[in-house]
């Protein structure tokens, strides 16, 4: 249909020519919609906009959401498979963030204005500020990291508070404060986490024994590691592995 076939004919012909062709393309119009789609949960929001914020891993994704890790698992995957986040390994850690893309770069700016529009009590707030994190002097955050890193790099052993103050040269109480503080969750319930994943992972990808996976987890036996893995995922660990075999 062109400019003179409209039943009315208002404002200039050319602008009208140009509209008209621009929203009839109606694939394009669905590549925003599908997008759209992505960011119509708010947690996916919310995952999204950390993300283009921080690189981290999904446990720490699940503690600073107070989520389970299945649960931002669920909503990682769309995330990625649109294109608006990327992850690389590491080891065995996966680490995610947003997409270094146009598109993701405009999102994050548009949520971020359209935050500041519909809720400006946030107006003022730091992003530093985020987490309550200015209360602790940097160096002892630097120092959380590198505790969380040295755990995560030797998950298989079973490293005691006490080992890990002496060794890092920071106060017992301070540790579990600050660790609480970065991470969201206490160091022991972190570290479960990582094993847990790491188990799951093993379960799905190895033909590791239930043994063999035990250790390297960190559990030195099998009926623990057995209690964990059911208190966590609601599945014994068999069963888990059978599951995930037929699907």
């Amino acid at each position: 249909m062109t400019y003179t076939q409209l039943p009315h004919q208002h404002g200039e012909k050319n602008e009208i020519e140009l509209i008209r062709s621009q929203v009839n393309l109606a694939d394009n119009f669905q590549i925003v919609a599908d997008i759209f789609k992505q960011l119509g949960d708010t947690t996916r929001i919310r995952i999204f906009w950390l993300l283009c914020h921080c690189e981290e891993c999904v446990i720490n994704i699940s503690a600073m959401l107070e989520m389970s890790s299945p649960a931002v698992s669920h909503h990682l995957r769309p995330l990625k498979s649109s294109g608006l986040i990327t992850c690389r390994r590491d080891g065995k850690e996966v680490y995610y963030r947003a997409a270094d893309t146009e598109q993701s770069r405009l999102l994050h700016k548009m949520i971020e204005q359209v935050m500041e529009i519909a809720c400006p009590g946030l107006n003022g707030t730091k992003l530093c500020e985020v987490g309550h994190l200015t209360e602790y002097q940097s160096e002892q955050v630097k120092i959380v990291r590198q505790v969380h890193d040295y755990l995560t790099e030797n998950i298989g052993q079973r490293i005691t508070i006490e080992t890990l103050a002496r060794q890092f040269l920071i106060n017992p109480t301070t540790l579990k404060k600050v660790f609480r503080s970065v991470y969201g969750n206490s160091l022991a319930s972190h570290i479960k986490e990582h094993r847990m994943e790491l188990a799951a992972q093993l379960l799905r990808e190895t033909d590791l024994n239930m043994a063999q996976i035990s250790e390297q987890v960190g559990y030195e036996s099998q009926s623990k590691f057995t209690a964990a893995f059911k208190s966590y995922y609601q599945i014994p660990p068999t069963e888990y592995r059978k599951n995930r075999e037929h699907t």
